[in-house]
C-alpha cells in the first residue's frame, strides 16, 4: 500500500511540476510576443542610470515572467555592446524584484479555475486564426496550466506531512539554515526554475509541510540557484557579459548571506505579516519573497560601483566593448538641413567602414592564431555593423521625405549603397569565423602553404577595404582607383590560389576538407574585395 502512495506523490508531484513550467513558459512567451521589440527597447533605452535600469529589469520580468529570461537578454545586451557593467547590474536587481510578481500570482489560489481558464485559453488558440488572438490564447492557457500544475503538486505533498522522514527533514532545516539554503539552490539548479521552486516551497508551506523557520532559508536557496541560466548562457560571450552573469550570483549570495544573520527578526516580521494582514500561506511566502528581493535590492543598490569592481576582478580580461549605438545621427539636422544630416550621416558610415576594416584584422588574426579573443571581437563588430546599418538606413530614409537638390539626391542614393557594401563585408568576415570554427571543432589541418596564401590575400584585402573607406571619406578618386587596381588584383589571387590548391590536392598534400574550408574562405575574401570597389565607384560616380 506504501509503494502505491508513494507512486501517488511521486507521479502527481513531477506531473504538477512539468505542467506547472509548461504553464510558466506559454504565459512567459505569450507576454513576451505581445510585447515583441519592446522588451529589448525597453532595456536598452531605459538603462541610462542604475535607477532607472532597475524599474526596466522589473518592467521586463514582469511582462516575460522569468527573471532568468530578464537576464539572459542583459547578459546578451552586455555582449553585444548595448549596455554596460553597471547598468546591467541594475537591470538584474530589478529582475529579482519583478520575479515576486509570479508568487504573488500563485498566492490568489484559483486552482479551482484552472481547468476553466485553460479551456479558454486552447479555445482562442485553436478556434481562431488571428495571431494576436493566438497570443492572448496562449497566455491565458499557460496561466490556466500554473494553476493546474500547483494544484496537482499539492495534491501529491499533502501526505509528505505524515512522513517520519520528511518530519525529519524540516526540524533539521529549521535548526540549520545552511540547509535549508543548500536544497533550494541544488533544486532549482535542477529545475531551471526559482518561480517553479517558490511555488513547490508555497505549496508545502500551504500543506503545513514544512514551518516559516524551515520554508525562508529555502527561499533564499531558490533566488540563488537561478543565477545558473544567467552563468550557461554567459559561457563563450565577452568578458563584459561573463561579468554581468556572475554579478547575478554574487548579488544572490550576498543577499541570502545577509537574510540569512538576520533570518530569526526576519522570520517575525514574515510571521507578522501574515497575522496582520491575514494572509493565506502561499501569499505568506509570496509577500515574504518580494520583501527580500526588494531589501536585498535597497541594502546593495548603493554599492552598485563595488558589485562591479569585485566582478572585475572575479572575472579578468579586457573588457573591450564595441559602441553598438551612432554617434552622429541627430534627428535634429534632417529638419534644420539636409546637406548637414546627410554630411553626418555619412561620417556615421566611415565610423562604420573604420569598423568593417577592424573586423577583418581581427578575423584574420582569429585564422592565424585561433585565439577565441579575436573571433568575439570580430563578431562583436559584425553586430554593431548590423545595428549601424538599420539605424543609419533608417536615418537615410528619413532624410528622403524631404526636399533633396540633384546633387544630395545623389550622393543620399551613393550613402544608401555603401552601407549596404558594408554590411555585408561584415557578413563575409562573419562567414570565414565560421569556417575556422569548423575547421577548429573538425580538427582540419592546412598546409603552410595555403596558410601563407590565405595570409596574403587577407593583407591586400583589408589595404583595399581601407583604402576605400579613405577614398569615402575624403572623395579621393585617385585613392578610389587604386581600389579598383587592388581588386583586380585580390581577383587574380583568388584564381591563382584556386589552382595551387587543386595541385597540392592531386600531390596528396592537401585533404578535402581542408580544400573545401580554403576555397571558401578566400572566396569570401574576394566578395570583400567586390564591396570595397563598390564603395570606390560611388565616389568615381560610376554608379
Amino acid at each position: 500500500m506504501e509503494s502505491v502512495d508513494l507512486q501517488t506523490i511521486i507521479f502527481e508531484f513531477i506531473g504538477g511540476l512539468g505542467i506547472f513550467l509548461l504553464g510558466i513558459k506559454f504565459m512567459g512567451d505569450g507576454l513576451q510576443k505581445s510585447a515583441g521589440d519592446r522588451l529589448r527597447d525597453i532595456l536598452d533605452r531605459f538603462t541610462s542610470n542604475p535607477f532607472l535600469g532597475v524599474l526596466a529589469g522589473i518592467i521586463v520580468t514582469v511582462l516575460i515572467q522569468s527573471s532568468s529570461g530578464t537576464t539572459v537578454l542583459t547578459v546578451a545586451l552586455v555582449n553585444a555592446g548595448f549596455m554596460t557593467l553597471r547598468q546591467a547590474i541594475g537591470v538584474i536587481m530589478g529582475a529579482n524584484i519583478g520575479t515576486t510578481v509570479t508568487a504573488f500570482i500563485i498566492g490568489l489560489n484559483i486552482s479551482e479555475y484552472s481547468l476553466p481558464i485553460m479551456a479558454i485559453g486552447c479555445f482562442l488558440l485553436f478556434f481562431f486564426n488571428n495571431q494576436k488572438v493566438n497570443i492572448i490564447g496562449q497566455t491565458i492557457f499557460g496561466f490556466g496550466s500554473l494553476f493546474f500544475g500547483l494544484s496537482l503538486m499539492s495534491n501529491g505533498m499533502k501526505p509528505l506531512r505524515d512522513l517520519q522522514v520528511f518530519h525529519e527533514l524540516t526540524l533539521s532545516m529549521s535548526d540549520n539554515p545552511i540547509l535549508g539554503l543548500a536544497i533550494g539552490t541544488v533544486f532549482t539548479l535542477i529545475v531551471q526554475s526559482s518561480s517553479a521552486t517558490i511555488g513547490i516551497l508555497q505549496g508545502l508551506f500551504s500543506e503545513g509541510a514544512v514551518d516559516l523557520q524551515a520554508a525562508l532559508p529555502v527561499l533564499f536557496g531558490d533566488n540563488i540557484g537561478t543565477t545558473i541560466t544567467a552563468i550557461l548562457a554567459s559561457l563563450g560571450a565577452s568578458v563584459a557579459a561573463r561579468r554581468a552573469a556572475f554579478t547575478h550570483v554574487i548579488f544572490n549570495l550576498i543577499g541570502a548571506t545577509i537574510f540569512l544573520l538576520l533570518l530569526t527578526p526576519f522570520t517575525a516580521y514574515v510571521a507578522y505579516l501574515q497575522s496582520s494582514l491575514n494572509l493565506n500561506p502561499e501569499m505568506t511566502i509570496a509577500f515574504a519573497h518580494g520583501s527580500f528581493n526588494i531589501a536585498n535590492t535597497i541594502i546593495q543598490f548603493p554599492f552598485i560601483g563595488a558589485l562591479a569592481w569585485i566582478v572585475t576582478k572575479i572575472v579578468p580580461g579586457e573588457d573591450v566593448t564595441i559602441e553598438y549605438k551612432p554617434k552622429h545621427l541627430d534627428p535634429l539636422f534632417i529638419k534644420q538641413s539636409s546637406t548637414v544630416a546627410l554630411s553626418q550621416a555619412k561620417q556615421e558610415i566611415i565610423r562604420m567602414g573604420e569598423y568593417s576594416v577592424q573586423g577583418l584584422v581581427e578575423t584574420g588574426a582569429y585564422v592565424v592564431t585561433h585565439d577565441t579573443k579575436h573571433s568575439e571581437m570580430a563578431l562583436q563588430i559584425e553586430g554593431a555593423l548590423n545595428n549601424l546599418d538599420r539605424e543609419i538606413t533608417n536615418y537615410l530614409v528619413s532624410i528622403s521625405s524631404t526636399t533633396l537638390s540633384e546633387s544630395e539626391s545623389a550622393k543620399h542614393t551613393a550613402l544608401m549603397d555603401s552601407v549596404r557594401d558594408i554590411e555585408r563585408i561584415g557578413d563575409h568576415f562573419e562567414n570565414i569565423i565560421e569556417l575556422t570554427d569548423y575547421k577548429i571543432s573538425n580538427k582540419i589541418n592546412i598546409t603552410d602553404q595555403a596558410q601563407e596564401d590565405l595570409n596574403e590575400m587577407f593583407d591586400l584585402t583589408i589595404l583595399t577595404v581601407k583604402q576605400a573607406i579613405e577614398a569615402l571619406d575624403s572623395m579621393d578618386r585617385e585613392e578610389a582607383l587604386i581600389v579598383i587596381q587592388k581588386e583586380d588584383q585580390i581577383d587574380k589571387l583568388e584564381r591563382k590560389f584556386r589552382k595551387k590548391h587543386i595541385i597540392r590536392m592531386n600531390e596528396g598534400l592537401c585533404t578535402g576538407s581542408a580544400g573545401i574550408v580554403f576555397v571558401d574562405i578566400i572566396s569570401n575574401l574576394e566578395r570583400i574585395g567586390d564591396h570595397a570597389v563598390n564603395i570606390a565607384e560611388e565616389v568615381l560616380g560610376e554608379n
